[in-house]
């Protein structure tokens, strides 16, 4: 009886500690979020493949948006201090995926089962998403600084130029585009010491 017990608890800290959501300590550099969570790094390297849009510029675009936090929402209003008000936008998880462009995603890559506070499907939203606008608005899959306006404004935003009244954004894009170098340099020094741990598995 007292082994049946040990060995319930010991299941259940393995069920816990799976179930734990993972938050990089140190979100400023690639390499120490992907060696804590080598199953990030898959799920990035499986979107360049199958999107074609660098590592380096899906995990810039992610770490302005949400900054890693999975559950990331806009901040909200309240009514005379305690009544809340309704959030500025469904933005939400990972990616700020806003409703009806996620509904878009789902649809168009039979993704049904996906979730935005789920890392794995949200860097493949970006890569879907960045691809989409390489298609449509020519942008390189490498200019992050474009790909981030594109990002924020949508791609009939981005085509109406709407960013040019926004000096913040741009601001704002030039930051996620030299995230995106420090990413790419930090990458190249630990890129093979992942792929390692990852193809081990198979």
């Amino acid at each position: 009886m007292n082994l049946l017990f040990r060995f319930v608890i010991i299941s259940l800290c393995f069920t816990l500690s799976a179930c734990a959501t993972y938050r990089p300590s140190n979100p400023d550099n690639l390499c120490d979020i992907f060696l804590g969570e080598t199953d990030w790094y898959e799920a990035a390297r499986d979107s360049q493949h199958k999107w074609g849009t660098p590592i380096f510029v899906m995990m810039a675009i992610m770490h302005q948006e949400s900054r890693f936090i999975d559950d990331a929402q806009p901040e909200r209003d309240w009514f005379l201090g305690f009544i809340p008000l309704p959030r500025k936008s469904s933005a939400y998880g990972f990616a700020q995926a806003q409703d009806p462009v996620w509904g878009e995603y789902l649809s168009q890559t039979g993704n049904s089962s996906a979730d935005r506070d789920d890392f794995e499907d949200a860097i493949d939203f970006i890569g879907w998403y960045t691809d989409g606008s390489h298609r449509r608005l020519k942008l390189s899959k490498w200019d992050t600084y474009a790909q981030y306006l594109a990002y924020h404004e949508g791609r009939g935003g981005y085509s109406r130029r709407s960013y040019e009244a926004k000096p913040w954004l741009k601001k704002v894009a030039t930051k996620v585009k030299k995230q995106a170098s420090k990413y790419n340099q930090q990458l190249k020094g630990c890129q093979e010491r992942l792929d390692e741990r990852v193809d081990s598995w198979f």
